[in-house]
């Protein structure tokens, strides 16, 4: 048995006896809701021993469970071997969700108890419902890991930096107007931002305090007359506290935010419940009313401006330079030397590198060869590494933090020999990716009704893929960014000129490949008509796109014509930034079809 596992749980239980717990919810998430959180938070990894991004723990008087999606299967399994954890497939049809099991296995009058500065008001709010018509109650309690955890990190104080004007594209004093003048319309008095992005986006501030997103821990509170961003002082040169102040915001300790939602003097303050954590609701003074809306910030975020565009083509063209220079090291470099997965992602780094403006990558590279490319979220470790081999493909999908914009992108890259079937579905892959290219939709239009255009060639063949579509991606910010997204399930969010999309359909045939083909698209005006307004989606991607595994009677002349012109457009725009022998690999490789 794994004695350290089992010597934290047993001090967790410790806990809920002290606190008359039946039961224990520990999530993956911080404060913030963040995609990746900093080390203090990884409460859930501590307690059970899984790394993994997604799952969440039970933990009862005698039970010890952890659910986790498809993708943490086999390694979950792993993880807890020994540890006296039960794996609870989540997703799989004979598991019950987590509410479920609790009402199935605690008696009536019983509690359940969740640390509720890391449990969002939305998921706390379904938990409660589905748990008190089983009579058992949820309790939001203090942290027990501040208590039971030895050796906890601390929270992370990396120094908080300027993000220049000339990047930003827009002063903070004017987006704090644009904020009060959405936050008068939902008749709010005031907001709390918790979402890191949010406030580094509204301060035009970034960090690095989160593996792969430049943002720093705090929250912001703006009302009618005054901003106050409550973060470690540490955290904060002279230059930044004077920057601050000039832009019209005050400076809090990071713990403060609590009892300044004590002393809250406004009437009502707008918070976003599926973003917002519970225990900023059992904070707020009591005579202030909560308006449960979605933030106005992500909307103005997500509408990207004249600089902020500028910067993303910029950093386009730096990604675009480093990927041809991977292409080109690649295929010579399987045929002769034995490369791995790593050292794909290694090689990449390498030719980013060479920018002044690169930070680091925006999201772990996954780099999977062959049968390793249908796990969706497959990334090598030391220990899963495969060797690339001159046959089949490489799924490629890397993303960089460039000081002027984000990248995301995905290649699969065929590395010899190729079957029938992946040059048939690379071709329906492709042809996916080229239709929703190409769409031409009006004003309104939501992602929900343009994902059919990329699955349509998959579904005719009888195929699919569980992942969405498209998502948005921060400027100098997260690689994932809403409120609009591309995907079956129903995103009302308005696709709107100057918003980042991108367009990334994919097929995944478990123990023979997996296909993605991504590129960041950019919505802007494409016409005026008697029937309104339309929108266009271009790409800012600049990477040349495989034609070796076409198949052209599929793709068809439509789609081989668009794509001729996308490479075309990738060589002249990048041709003048690279060495001759580069260039001629270009050359090469964007041959018309």
């Amino acid at each position: 048995m794994n004695n350290k596992i089992e010597d934290r749980v047993r001090k967790l239980r410790a806990f809920m006896q002290s606190e008359h717990l039946d039961a224990f919810i520990v999530v993956s998430s911080d404060p913030h809701s963040s995609e990746y959180v900093a080390d203090c938070w990884k409460s859930r990894e501590w307690i059970s021993g899984f790394d993994g991004s997604a799952g969440t723990v039970v933990v009862t008087a005698d039970k010890a469970l952890l659910w986790t999606d498809s993708r943490y299967w086999l390694a979950a399994e792993k993880s807890l071997a020994g540890t006296g954890f039960e794996l609870m497939k989540d997703g799989a049809s004979d598991t019950p969700s987590i509410t479920v099991w609790l009402c199935a296995n605690l008696p009536e009058g019983a509690r359940v108890g969740v640390d509720g500065t890391v449990c969002s008001i939305a998921e706390t709010k379904a938990w409660n419902s589905e748990l008190s018509a089983a009579g058992i109650m949820l309790a939001a309690v203090t942290d027990p890991f501040a208590l039971i955890w030895d050796g906890r990190p601390q929270l992370p104080m990396g120094m908080v930096e300027i993000l220049p004007l000339e990047h930003a594209g827009e002063g903070v004093k004017e987006k704090l107007v644009r904020l009060r003048a959405q936050l008068a319309s939902h008749g709010a008095d005031g907001i709390l931002l918790t979402m890191l992005d949010e406030v580094a986006w509204m301060t035009n501030m970034r960090g690095c305090d989160v593996d792969y997103n430049p943002v720093f821990v705090a929250y912001m509170l703006v009302t009618e007359n005054s901003a106050t961003l409550f973060v470690p002082n540490e955290k904060i040169a002279p230059a930044v506290k004077e920057y601050l102040s000039g832009e019209g915001i005050g400076l809090a300790q990071y713990d403060d935010v609590w009892s300044a939602l004590r002393e809250y003097e406004g009437e009502s303050l707008l918070l976003q419940p599926n973003r917002c954590n519970r225990a900023v609701l059992e904070n707020l003074n009591t005579v202030c009313c909560s308006i449960f809306e979605n933030s106005p910030v992500a909307m103005m975020k997500a509408v990207k401006n004249e600089v902020e565009i500028a910067g993303f083509k910029k950093a386009m063209l730096s990604e675009g330079i480093a990927m041809v220079k991977l292409l080109r090291w690649l295929k010579p470099a399987v045929e002769q030397d034995g490369v791995t997965e790593l050292d794909v992602d290694n090689k990449l780094t390498e030719f980013r590198s060479v920018d002044e403006n690169f930070r680091g990558l925006s999201f772990a590279t996954i780099a999977a060869y062959g049968a390793n490319a249908a796990i969706v979220h497959y990334e090598p470790t030391p220990a899963e590494n495969a060797t690339l081999e001159p046959r089949g493909f490489l799924l490629l999908d890397c993303g960089g933090q460039y000081l002027g914009g984000t990248t995301d992108i995905t290649r699969t890259i065929p590395l010899g020999e190729l079957t029938d079937e992946e040059r048939e579905d690379y071709t329906r892959v492709l042809k996916g990716h080229i239709s929703l290219a190409m769409a031409k939709f009006p004003k309104g239009t939501c992602g929900t009704q343009l994902d059919v255009l990329a699955r349509q060639w998959l579904w005719s063949a009888g195929e699919n893929y569980l992942h969405g579509t498209g998502h948005g991606v921060g400027h100098f910010l997260n690689v994932h960014e809403g409120p609009h997204q591309i995907r079956m399930n129903n995103m009302p969010a308005h696709l709107l000129p100057g918003m980042t999309v991108t367009n990334e359909p994919g097929l995944y045939k478990a123990g023979r490949h997996g296909i993605r083909i991504e590129n960041t698209m950019l919505v802007q005006h494409y016409c005026e008509s008697e029937f309104g307004t339309f929108y266009e989606l271009v790409p800012l991607t600049l990477c040349p796109i495989d034609t070796t595994p076409v198949v052209p009677e599929i793709l068809g002349s439509e789609a081989i014509a668009y794509l001729n012109a996308y490479n075309a457009m990738v060589r002249e725009t990048l041709s003048p930034y690279l060495n001759e022998d580069d260039r001629r690999f270009l050359e090469e490789v964007t041959a018309p079809l």
